[in-house]
């Protein structure tokens, strides 16, 4: 008899943990602009993207750009403190900081640091440093850009990242293998487990997460173990970002703003 309590719990639980459940979020505005590259949305509204290589700041009327040809494409772009945005260039190995009008504040090349650096990876982390995945030796390291200096602190890792992101003290990545990992700024590493396969996944904190999969978008709470799928009325798009609880969704016709309130 108790075997089969248990046998039920654990059959009851695992269809409940199954069962996909569904967010409804409002829209907000439409935003109609050629873009090339949506990037995201600051917490003072401000909307950025890339437009022929040009990285642009819009709300209303008012407007920023900035462009540096001689550094190639840009790769990422990190808006965590929109006083100090972090624009990476990959090709070039070189970050660029700039202010919230996008005037230039600081450029990196790490080629030239006293100790060599391919960065693969970056993203701003506190006390005046960046994240910075070191390809050559396969370890994070914080970089301080005041006093140029790097030092590593995690241990060397193999397997490639295929996705990353990062707050003032942690750094996340997803490897080839859909293994999500966390390293806060002490160089610790933290196993998270395993990701569904997505196309694009973009991390809320250590417990949430919203991936897109085949034009699907999915909410996943680990710690309740619920699964929303996000209804939106577009069936196709590019790309999404969430901050804040708004929800962009780029498409080719422009950027969607809903108003979403995970559980």
């Amino acid at each position: 008899m108790k075997k089969l309590l248990v046998s039920l719990f654990v059959i009851s639980f695992s269809i409940v943990y199954g069962q996909t459940l569904k967010l409804y979020p409002k829209t907000v505005d439409t935003l109609s602009f050629k873009i090339d590259c949506y990037i995201g949305l600051d917490q003072f509204g401000f909307q950025y993207f890339i437009t022929d290589n040009v990285l642009h700041k819009i709300k209303g009327n008012e407007t920023f750009e900035y462009k540096n040809p001689s550094l190639g494409k840009i790769t990422r772009v990190d808006l965590q403190n929109p006083m100090k945005i972090v624009l990476f260039y990959e090709s070039f190995n070189s970050v660029i900081l700039l202010d919230n009008q996008l005037n230039e504040l600081q450029k990196t090349n790490f080629s030239e640091n006293t100790i060599p650096i391919i960065a693969a990876a970056i993203g701003i982390a506190s006390q005046n440093q960046l994240w910075v995945y070191d390809s050559l030796n396969q370890q994070i390291g914080l970089f301080d850009y005041l006093k140029n200096n790097y030092k590593a602190i995690s241990t060397s890792f193999p397997e490639s990242i295929k996705q990353y992101q990062s707050d003032f003290n942690t750094f996340y990545w997803v490897d080839d293998k859909n293994n999500w990992f966390s390293c806060d700024i002490f160089g610790k590493i933290t196993n998270k487990g395993k990701v569904p396969d997505f196309d694009f996944i973009e991390i809320i904190n250590d417990q949430q997460y919203i991936f897109s999969k085949n034009n699907n978008l999915i909410f996943e709470d680990l710690k309740k173990r619920q699964k929303y799928k996000i209804e939106i009325s577009e069936k196709t798009f590019e790309k999404f970002s969430y901050k804040d609880q708004i929800l962009s969704i780029f498409t080719s016709k422009g950027i969607i703003n809903y108003k979403i309130t995970t559980p």
